[in-house]
């Protein structure tokens, strides 16, 4: 099996060559050895030998492979170099890239139908709709067909005419005389701008667009349990496709205004209370506010702050699957000020009989305050 030549010396290049070097290299010698310019026995291999190592040289992820491993990186396992990881180049694509689109095959039509692009709406509620769901009117701002030409653009009782320059086909061919023989180079016909048709007598309520911006109210449906971020996708109410493609969507990206009291981990509750010191010394029965009204909770005797009391599913409600999450409630015991004479004297008292040396709290009493709401 014959060896392969290097690359680089096939183009006649540096290994420190840039891109603009290796284009201008293959053109040089492609215009040089090209089967329908040159008819040397040998042309056809050449050019070949000399498309293969372009093909490599000009897509920087082969480059890199072939620079550390050789020709080894495109034969291992009978890779070759157009079976490389990103495809490779063929001759059609490269001649397309340097020298231009010369027969029309790729040129796509502007005729063909195009989706309309999404929009989106931002939308923001209040704590309570995100738990419980709610049904919102929103106004969008969006293109709609033209009434008065029922979308053509052309004035009522008037039509489009076929273009005179392109005949209506939309493109326009020119012959171009290159080394390697006549051309044809098919680009968007600059009078009708790909439609095949001019509107001579333009709708004067659209200008001839055939689209006027319109608001339009729309009713979004809010199921209990979003949060920030969430999407509502509402299909078909983007913007309108063009030659009869479909529009797109209405994304309706939701914000969570922040509650007085409550705060959100995930579908869980978060709620802090305050407690004073007898209800926490000798317990008591508390009500505490949830998203559905109030719930009563037992408080032991010798509650110290930072006790947790869990509310099962008492929680935001899961948004895709049924139930709903927890709802925690973090005690603090409230030190009381402003006392009266009375009061004071109490305490006092109170004092007397218990220990008058602080005590080192447990640790990781911190910890498990800060792992009850969760990262900031």
């Amino acid at each position: 099996m014959a060896t392969k030549r290097d690359y680089y010396d096939i183009l006649g290049l540096q290994r420190t060559a840039n891109a603009d070097e290796i284009k201008s290299a293959f053109r040089k010698l492609a215009r040089q050895f090209h089967p329908d310019v040159n008819k040397e026995a040998n042309a056809e291999e050449k050019f070949k030998e000399i498309n293969e190592a372009y093909g490599v040289l000009s897509d920087e992820q082969k480059r890199a492979a072939y620079d550390r491993y050789g020709h080894a990186a495109f034969s291992a396992g009978g890779m070759g170099a157009s079976d490389f990881p990103g495809g490779g180049v063929g001759m059609e694509d490269i001649f397309e890239s340097i020298f231009g689109n010369f027969g029309g095959q790729r040129t796509s039509s502007r005729r063909a139908p195009r989706r309309g692009g999404d929009l989106r709406y931002d939308l923001t509620i209040v704590f309570e709709e995100a738990i419980a769901g709610a049904q919102k009117e929103i106004q969008v701002s969006r293109a709609e067909g033209c009434e008065t030409c029922r979308g053509s653009g052309a004035e009522p009782g008037t039509s489009p005419t076929r273009c005179a320059t392109c005949k209506g086909s939309g493109e326009v061919r020119q012959v171009r005389q290159t080394f390697l023989g006549s051309m044809v180079n098919v680009s968007t016909c600059p009078t009708c701008r790909g439609a095949g048709e001019v509107i001579t007598s333009p709708c004067r309520a659209c200008n001839g667009r055939g689209q006027l911006r319109q608001t339009r109210r729309l009713s979004v449906n809010i199921p209990p349990g979003v949060d920030s971020g969430t999407q509502i996708r509402l299909s078909g109410e983007g913007e309108p496709g063009a030659n009869g493609g479909p529009s797109g969507n209405l994304y309706v990206v939701i914000s969570v205004a922040d509650h007085k009291y409550f705060r959100r981990r995930g579908d869980d509750l978060i709620l802090e209370v305050a407690v004073n010191v007898t209800q926490a010394a000798l317990g008591a029965d508390i009500k505490v506010p949830s998203v559905n009204g109030s719930e009563k909770i037992s408080v032991p005797a010798g509650t110290q702050s930072g006790t947790t009391f869990i509310l099962r599913g008492k929680g935001v409600p899961h948004l895709q699957r049924q139930g709903r999450g927890d709802m925690l409630v973090i005690v603090s015991v409230s030190t009381p000020t402003n006392l009266s004479g009375e009061q004071k004297k109490l305490l006092k008292d109170l004092a007397k009989s218990l220990k008058e040396d602080a005590t080192p709290l447990e640790t990781g009493l911190t910890d498990r305050i800060r792992e009850a709401w969760g990262p900031e």
